[in-house]
């Protein structure tokens, strides 16, 4: 698994979470999923991810979205 996959996968999960915590908790919680959604554009734009980066340290294969 490389570090694309694992980004990916981390910011679907943590969007998912907090929409649900949201919808049952408390509805401050979506302001995590924006602020995944805000990380993944600027992300996109300028190719940093702090996620990435910290795999990146752990010695996980970068792939093409987030090079080394």
């Amino acid at each position: 698994m490389n570090v694309d996959r694992i980004v990916l996968g981390f910011a679907g999960a943590v969007v998912l979470i907090s929409i649900g915590l949201a919808h049952f908790v408390a509805e401050g919680w979506i302001w995590v999923a924006v602020f995944v959604g805000l990380n993944l554009l600027q992300s996109s734009v300028t190719g940093f991810c702090p996620l990435a980066k910290l795999l990146r340290k752990f010695g996980l294969k970068p792939g093409c979205a987030f090079p080394s």
